[in-house]
């Protein structure tokens, strides 16, 4: 399979890439013109070849006719949709010597390889910036992504839940049990606990997380909001005991932090998590944290600026787990994730490969670093922690405190130019004046066109410039448009001007068409 033209061609796609990464950020497209995409349909191989082509072909079919149909979302920092983070050059560096070394970093073999030291090294780093106790997290895993996160929160929450259940019946009955969920299964285990019903509470639930439920067998039916309303993403502790003492339930309460459509915070100081936290320990329930993005508003200060925004953050030390994105606001490459928590054998009661000799360490230098086979999803596992490791200590705190601080900077600038322009509403309508945007607003920005002909279109018609790219979702039933500040590359007055600048032109052409 060697062929003499690999190492040419892989010095070619580095030219490329070199290439790219050296034409100013902000004159990269967000989005391909359509006819490239369609240009690199058609010229897509459609069945595959006997003999091969042949790197050099490959090659020159990959940048020649692939690489023009991809979008710029790792590229433009105008690139504003479904919160999408870049890579930093230090993320990029990192990323080219996974794939060189193809490190599986899956059972820690500490004599072979220093891949699971360096990835616990790494997590250790994540949780330094985020401001947790590293001795009180033990629990600490890299995954694909929150959605994955969330499945191993809810998994060890069901662990935990039905487990604590089993244990006071047979403490009642003074008959100990021994059943988990992790080995008998969600319905033998749940017998056993005389439990007939199993509910997660939030206020406003990101979809993967009811994705994950049902992944979890717990099932997406089993969510239940208790908010203080509809469009309040705070929660009603009144109505949440309510549902915590239902006898033959047992709970796992999820905080989001920051809400997907918004970026608000579903609790807003310390106080309000430690009376979740309280709660959940009158009723034996298991306190998780969806925190996507929002995570890491922990490391922003307590300055006037930023107050509101850190304190949505505060208090998540109290939590059971926490699910987190590193593909977003770490900028680092898809895909990226990271779960963290208090209760080390949990993951491992449910994760567990059992019988499975050749996946044993063998070592006896394991230390207290857990195989990350038995403590995920994966078997096989990528070595995403390489990026993250070179990101944090290129960087360090004050370069990723810079970051999001120009991130939220951008954002406020955007929110206030709707804010006051007539022909738009920023949402929720009933949040925001002239004062509370530099309070509240975090990196989304959520708003709509005042007519609704030009609100149906205006997804479109923004995205049409190939300057900027925004995501459209409802709010209150409604069409709307959702700016996300993610990018590692903003300037807060360059972008701010450009988003002007589109929204201005979309403005002119709606009406030359209408009028």
């Amino acid at each position: 399979m060697e062929d003499p033209s690999d190492i040419p061609c892989l010095s070619q796609s580095q030219q490329h890439v070199l290439e790219t990464y050296s034409k100013p950020a902000h004159l990269h497209p967000t989005l391909p013109q359509y006819a490239q995409i369609q240009r690199a349909v058609d010229s897509l191989i459609q069945h595959i070849p006997s003999s091969g082509y042949g790197i050099q072909k490959t090659t020159a079919h990959l940048l020649g006719d692939v690489v023009p149909a991809l979008n710029g979302q790792a590229l433009s920092p105008n690139y504003y949709g479904f919160v999408t983070g870049s890579v930093t050059p230090a993320a990029r560096i990192a990323d080219t010597l996974v794939s060189t070394y193809d490190q599986n970093v899956q059972v820690h073999l500490p004599e072979t390889t220093i891949a699971t030291e360096l990835e616990d090294r790494a997590l250790v780093f994540l949780l330094e910036l985020l401001h947790f106790n590293v001795e009180a997290w033990p629990g600490r895993t890299f995954t694909t992504g929150a959605t994955a996160s969330n499945i191993i929160g809810l998994a060890c929450g069901r662990e935990f839940i039905v487990n604590n259940a089993i244990n006071r019946r047979g403490k009642e009955s003074m008959s100990p049990r021994t059943e988990t969920v992790g080995e008998y299964g969600l319905l033998a285990a749940c017998r056993a606990a005389d439990i007939t019903d199993i509910q997660v509470l939030t206020t406003m639930p990101h979809s993967s997380l009811q994705k994950a439920s049902s992944v979890v067998g717990m099932g997406r039916a089993c969510f239940h909001r208790v908010s203080i309303s509809e469009s309040d993403i705070a929660f009603d502790l009144r109505v949440l005991e309510d549902r915590l003492k239902r006898p033959h339930t047992v709970s796992i309460v999820v905080i989001s932090c920051a809400e997907v459509n918004t970026g608000l915070f579903a609790t807003r100081s310390y106080l309000e998590v430690a009376r979740l936290r309280a709660l959940c320990d009158k009723y034996g329930s298991w306190l998780h944290v969806d925190a996507a993005f929002g995570l890491f508003a922990r490391m922003l200060d307590d300055s006037q600026e930023f107050r509101n925004i850190s304190d949505g953050a505060k208090g998540l030390e109290l939590a059971d787990s926490v699910a987190g994105d590193a593909h977003k606001l770490l900028n680092v490459p898809y895909d990226c994730g990271f779960f963290f928590s208090r209760h080390a054998g949990l993951a491992q009661q449910v994760f567990q490969n059992p019988n499975a000799a050749y996946l044993s360490s063998g070592s006896s230098r394991t230390g207290m670093i857990q195989s990350p086979l038995n403590v995920g999803l994966e078997n096989s596992r990528r070595f995403r922690a390489l990026p993250v490791y070179a990101t944090l200590i290129s960087y360090g705190r004050i370069g990723y405190e810079d970051m999001l601080q120009r991130q939220i900077r951008v954002a406020r600038r955007i929110a206030w130019y709707i804010h006051q322009h007539r022909d738009f509403d920023l949402l929720p309508l009933s949040l925001y004046d002239e004062t509370s945007i530099n309070q509240w607003i975090y990196i989304i920005v959520l708003f709509r066109a005042k007519e609704d002909a030009l609100n149906d279109t205006l997804v479109s018609r923004l995205n049409a410039s190939c300057k900027m790219y925004v995501s459209g979702t409802k709010w209150e039933n409604q069409q709307a448009c959702r700016i996300a500040v993610a990018n590692w590359q903003v300037d807060p007055e360059r972008d701010s001007a450009l988003v002007q600048e589109v929204f201005e032109r979309v403005l002119r052409d709606w009406r030359h068409e209408t009028f």
